[in-house]
């Protein structure tokens, strides 16, 4: 399972990770991120993944410009490298991160 990260832990988990991270921005209300959960609890086992809920962290989903959701962003090196919106399947996700 993904863990859900609050902005204090951003930084740490994501941000100063040494290895490509995918961050998934969700609404517990949201039929598509629904849908995506399962995709990325499977590609978490390979790779780390968060969660960041919107609703919960809104000033956090400002920073990154969250318009729509589920987005999946690619972080390496504390930068964002590729980006997502919308239910996509599991091999594009993967790609992002390549």
């Amino acid at each position: 399972m993904s863990k859900v990260l609050n902005s204090e832990e951003f930084k740490k988990e994501v941000l100063d990770s040494k290895e490509p991270v995918l961050v998934d921005f969700y609404a517990d209300w949201c039929g598509p991120c629904k849908m995506l959960a399962p995709v990325m609890d499977e590609i978490s086992k390979d790779h780390k993944v968060f969660k960041v809920n919107t609703d919960d962290e809104e000033e956090l989903s400002m920073e990154y410009g969250i318009m729509s959701i589920p987005c999946v962003i690619a972080f390496k090196d504390g930068k964002e490298i590729n980006r997502s919106v919308g239910l996509v399947d599991k091999d594009t996700i993967l790609d992002m991160i390549k």
